[in-house]
């Protein structure tokens, strides 16, 4: 027997126009996005290894931590931490909601740099284009960082 799967929206946001644009908004992972996967299996090729995922014992639980060496990398979705150089439109209905939402996103990432470097980390934020875009420069990047934390 075939049963359809009942869609249940979780209340954290205003109820839309479009049921469907609820399922796609709402089918969006928090960690292990396409990006995250991808960024660490170029690490892992490079032989940048010895990270933990979702780090709890870091403020903000990063998405990559190199514990040893306190390097944070949060991996952060165009849309919605509002990347400055895709410049997403707001969306068209409850758009004060989301302006709200979208800010207290910034907000969070900020604070959560903030903490980290008061307790000695070091922070790279690795935006979604980024990866799609070259993301052995993102590598790159992290390998020189990783690097001249080893030699100090």
């Amino acid at each position: 027997m075939n049963q359809k799967k009942t869609y249940i929206r979780d209340k954290r946001s205003p109820i839309p126009k479009n049921e469907n644009v609820s399922k796609v908004m709402s089918a969006n992972k928090a960690k292990g996005t396409k990006p995250e996967i991808l960024l660490r299996k170029q690490l892992w090729d490079k032989g940048l290894r010895g990270y933990r995922l979702n780090y709890k014992k870091a403020p903000g639980k990063p998405d990559i931590a190199f514990t040893s060496k306190k390097l944070a990398i949060f991996v952060n979705g165009c849309y919605w931490h509002r990347c400055p150089k895709c410049n997403y439109q707001l969306p068209k209905n409850n758009t004060q909601f989301w302006e709200e939402k979208f800010q207290r996103n910034i907000d969070r990432d900020k604070r959560k740099n903030a903490e980290l470097k008061a307790i000695g980390w070091s922070v790279i934020t690795v935006w979604e284009c980024e990866i799609k875009e070259n993301i052995n420069t993102v590598v790159t990047r992290i390998e020189l960082l990783l690097n001249k934390i080893g030699s100090n």
